[in-house]
């Protein structure tokens, strides 16, 4: 394997972000997103079995999404690589969501919206330099593969998820939100893309999945309780559905009255916490 296509995967993606006129908070002409990081990861990382078996059949491998991608061709599990990537928000950004106690702000919400518009346009971009040197690629954000299904250990649940990868990625652990808390911390967005490339994997500077977390450390901080207006916190983890259910039936309705945006989003656990934007 090869460590410069790891280097120019990587400068290709900062490059990007880093110069890229999509990558704007459109009403407000300034940056969505600041220096993402980059990890990545083996195809036949032990981590993409366990989550099939953990989460549920329907969760998608690297193989199979590629295969699924690129009809009548076979890939070894280790010759594939996985290439995820973080992107925190801005400081005006975090600065404003910290303030608040019940909504996001219209810097936040536009960042799930025009933000996470550029976050696709990145697995675009990534997927097309790839293709164009000979090496398949898929995005499964932006893949039919990609589907939602029902876990009977976690609810709603996806066939791959952007924060699973990164941290198979060595990119973070997860918190008592689920959120995943990175050396940038967990006001963040991931995605990732799925190559027919060798690549070195990052190492992963953590043995337990949550070991960032300051509750699961020590049993302490549980900052991220009080902050969630839904109730959706304890510290038996995350209640998916009160989350979604505030999302969807409150500030859904301030995001349409307050700035014409319609989406479901809440975001304020991720913001004024020890972990927001480093490894507490």
């Amino acid at each position: 394997m090869n460590q410069n296509l790891n280097e120019w995967i990587s400068q290709s993606i900062l490059s990007f972000v880093e110069t890229s006129s999509e990558n704007t908070l459109g009403r407000f002409n300034e940056k969505a997103w600041e220096k993402p990081l980059v990890g990545f990861s083996r195809g036949d990382d032990e981590l993409y079995a366990y989550y099939k078996k953990d989460i549920g059949s329907f969760y998608l491998s690297p193989k199979e999404f590629l295969e699924g991608t690129y009809p009548g061709k076979k890939f070894l599990p280790e010759e594939i690589s996985v290439i995820s990537w973080v992107l925190p928000h801005t400081e005006k950004t975090k600065e404003e969501q910290r303030e608040q106690k019940l909504f996001p702000t219209e810097r936040a919400a536009l960042s799930r919206s025009d933000g996470e518009n550029f976050n696709q346009r990145i697995a675009e971009y990534v997927v097309s330099i790839l293709e164009n040197e000979g090496y398949p690629a898929v995005s499964p954000m932006l893949s039919p593969l990609w589907q939602v299904h029902m876990s009977e250990k976690y609810q709603n649940a996806s066939t791959w998820s952007e924060r699973h990868t990164a941290h198979i990625c060595g990119l973070g652990t997860f918190s008592l939100t689920d959120t995943l808390i990175t050396p940038v911390g967990k006001a963040i967005r991931c995605g990732s893309v799925i190559a027919g490339i060798q690549l070195n994997p990052t190492e992963r500077k953590y043995t337990k999945y949550n070991e960032y977390c300051l509750y699961f450390k020590n049993g302490s901080c549980l900052r991220c309780i009080a902050r969630c207006p839904a109730g959706a916190i304890s510290t038996k983890g995350h209640d998916k559905a009160k989350c979604m259910d505030y999302q969807t039936n409150v500030t859904n309705r301030h995001c349409r009255e307050a700035y014409g945006l319609e989406m479901r989003y809440c975001g304020i656990c991720q913001f004024g916490v020890p972990c927001e934007s480093k490894i507490p």
